[in-house]
């Protein structure tokens, strides 16, 4: 297939149908809406169900029943939506059942409004809802970046038997871009699913789907083995792109949206003599910490720059550990940043540590 001029909530919506998603649970909200609305058209062409449930809480418990049955499945929504829908993904990181979960990130707290923001950083990074645990997230830059991640995704949460969620704004959502909905994506070889309640036909022993231990020893068996699962996610699945570190003064961490304003600048700072590298985090959970001890000694400091307040600011504290001075520059509540503001903080933060 060619690439085709697409709109991002159809383009993420189609690459889910190319992943194998063969069963959406959903609910509108602004500024993901166009996405259940091209599958409720579309999903049954390709064999597969589309249901418009009647609420958030609603719509990911039905993600639940699907998934424990062995259906490759998914829910989207926005930041608020996504909220609502923590029970449930806690509920499916315990039973251990795989699914992929969309969040177009609006601003907040709240209901916000439905301008592009990153400010749901710390609720995708941190599981969100009770318990020990962790969903495998992504953030992706582009939409060809994105639909590649989606495709893969599912092949992951079958992996890990674990839910996976991708991270995009609003901007993201709505923009235009060309994509290849057909590139390859790494080949996995997918365990069976022999967990699936799809009935024994007497061929086997019932198996149930649950979270519930009782018995407290058991929980912490369970708990430690979840961990043990999470340890070899982090291990295996970290992923970063890096981007002129050769002699750079200066590090900036971006991703998503604010990566894209991010490379703008530095062809700006270059064109001045100033050389800044960038360090784009592609998966948020785990945090990409093996790319922090690829940043050069030629560099002096870091910028992390959010479309928040400041959340992805404390993992780049951890993974930098204290090497580097480390500064931060934002906008929120769905404000872009010109690629000017950005030039300017590097200076800033450059003249200061000359001063020090």
């Amino acid at each position: 297939m060619a690439k085709v001029m697409m709109k991002g909530n159809e383009a993420m919506a189609l690459a889910a149908i190319k992943g194998g998603c063969r069963a959406f649970f959903g609910y509108p909200i602004t500024p993901q809406s166009e996405l259940p609305e091209y599958l409720a058209k579309h999903m049954h062409e390709y064999g597969g169900v589309f249901v418009q449930a009647e609420s958030e809480v609603a719509a990911i418990n039905m993600v639940y029943g699907a998934s424990g049955a062995g259906a490759r499945v998914m829910t989207s929504s926005s930041s608020p939506g996504i909220a609502l829908k923590q029970e449930g993904i806690t509920y499916m990181a315990g039973a251990e059942l795989p699914a992929l979960i969309i969040n177009v990130m609006r601003g907040g707290p709240g209901l916000g409004g439905i301008q592009p923001s990153q400010a749901d950083y710390k609720q995708v990074t941190r599981g969100g809802g009770n318990g020990d645990y962790y969903v495998l997230a992504f953030a992706p830059e582009n939409l060809q970046e994105t639909v590649d991640i989606i495709k893969e995704s599912f092949d992951l949460a079958d992996i890990y038997r674990n839910p996976v969620m991708i991270a995009v704004d609003g901007l993201i959502g709505q923009m235009m871009e060309p994509v290849d909905l057909d590139a390859p994506i790494p080949h996995r070889d997918i365990p069976k699913k022999t967990w699936a309640t799809i009935g024994t036909m007497g061929k086997r022993e019932p198996v149930n789907v649950n979270s519930l231990f009782l018995d407290a020893q058991d929980l912490e068996n369970h708990s430690f083995k979840l961990a043990k699962k999470y340890n070899e996610i982090k291990e295996k699945e970290q992923r970063y792109e890096l981007v002129n570190m050769e002699n750079a003064e200066l590090v900036i961490v971006a991703y998503g949206t604010m990566s894209r304003i991010v490379r703008s600048a530095l062809e700006m700072l270059k064109s001045e003599g100033i050389n800044v590298g960038l360090l784009r985090p592609i998966t948020i959970w785990p945090y990409p910490e093996k790319a922090f001890k690829e940043i050069p000694e030629s560099v002096k400091g870091i910028l992390t720059c959010e479309l928040s307040t400041g959340q992805m600011i404390d993992d780049v504290k951890i993974a930098n550990n204290g090497k580097l001075p480390i500064s931060f520059f934002g906008r929120t509540g769905g404000m872009l940043p010109e690629p000017e503001e950005i030039v300017n903080a590097v200076k800033e933060m450059l003249g200061g540590l000359k001063n020090e």
